[in-house]
């Protein structure tokens, strides 16, 4: 049961927050959050989503607010899930500053195919967290889609020395995905705006395309969903974040904590903001961080309240969403 468009708006606190250093092109996180009967959940879709899309993420954001998910998934939940050191796109000598907000990750990600910038500039990235990380290290790197088919090839060859653990998403199609696995042994290709941005995400397998799924909840849709995509895709699974306050980071926690742990999460991220919506966020300590609900201090909502005309841009960003969500429920 969905809840009273008039109660989520009544009790919403929509927060901008800083980041650390630039990422997707942004320098301040915007975050819509409010309290459901069993805990405090948000609804983060980033501003360029579209209606349809963003649907998804409230649906998600509702039924994470509603249900009691350490009851639920007691059975299969772990305390604690590892994660990896996220490197954004920025230059050699940043990431040592960056890696230090990460204390006892074994896995960083890196984010590769910025625009304005060349593969050099990845190598260069790549090489150098390798270098501070050491040879033991697990890397990746993300290309959000960017690549086509013959820079991915490229990229393949020039990062191959570094013994990745596997590339994200280095082209925006299935088939290029496909064809660039089928031409690359060795490196491992997983898809995550293959199957969280799909109208069917079954394609990954049908075509061969990956050998690893990237799968975020809010995007999916909520943990219900994510698990469900991951069983009946049948590949190995990485949890992520999208670049969530502290209380979006968890449910993907809840997410991951309940599925095999073969791949680090991708859920270190609020360590790339600078001010978060808790005095006691979910950031690495020795390398993992913790599975549970996230309580915002209302000195922090109040201090990084979002101005009036964001707020109410979000306010009716969240109700056209609610006429969706009503309308497929």
């Amino acid at each position: 049961m969905l809840p009273d468009i008039r109660d989520v708006l009544d009790g919403l606190h929509v927060v901008s927050l800083p980041l650390v250093t630039k990422f997707r092109g942004i320098t301040h996180r915007e975050a819509a959050l409010w309290q459901g009967p069993a805990g405090w959940t948000e609804f983060s879709p980033f501003v360029e989503y579209g209606d349809e899309e963003s649907a998804t993420w409230l649906a998600a954001a509702y039924d994470f607010g509603a249900r009691d998910l350490a009851a639920e998934l007691d059975a299969v939940l772990r305390p604690t899930v590892r994660v990896n050191a996220t490197i954004p796109a920025v230059g050699v000598h940043d990431v040592a500053d960056i890696l230090a907000a990460f204390p006892g990750c074994r896995t960083a990600k890196v984010k590769v195919a910025e625009p304005g910038q060349r593969l050099a500039d990845d190598v260069a990235r790549v090489a150098r967290v390798r270098e501070l990380m050491g040879d033991q290290a697990r890397l990746r790197v993300d290309a959000n889609g960017a690549w086509s088919l013959s820079e991915a090839r490229a990229a393949c060859d020039a990062l191959r020395e570094f013994d990745l653990e596997y590339m994200e998403q280095p082209c925006a199609s299935v088939d290029d995905l496909s064809a660039l696995r089928a031409g690359q042994p060795g490196i491992l290709i997983a898809a995550d705006e293959s199957i969280r941005k799909a109208h069917d995400p079954m394609l990954v397998r049908e075509r061969s395309a990956a050998d690893v799924i990237v799968v975020k909840a809010a995007p999916l849709g909520g943990i219900a969903r994510a698990r469900e995509i991951v069983r009946q895709v049948g590949l190995p699974a990485a949890v992520s974040s999208a670049l969530e306050t502290s209380v979006g980071v968890a449910m993907g926690a809840f997410l991951a904590a309940s599925l095999p742990d073969i791949f680090d999460a991708g859920l270190g991220t609020a360590s790339l903001l600078a001010a978060d919506v808790t005095d006691d966020p979910l950031v690495p300590h020795d390398g993992a961080i913790d599975v549970r609900r996230v309580e915002p201090s209302p000195s922090l909502l109040a201090r990084f309240a979002a101005t009036d005309d964001r707020t109410q841009w979000w306010r009716e960003r969240i109700t056209r969403c609610h006429r969706l969500v009503s309308a497929s429920d």
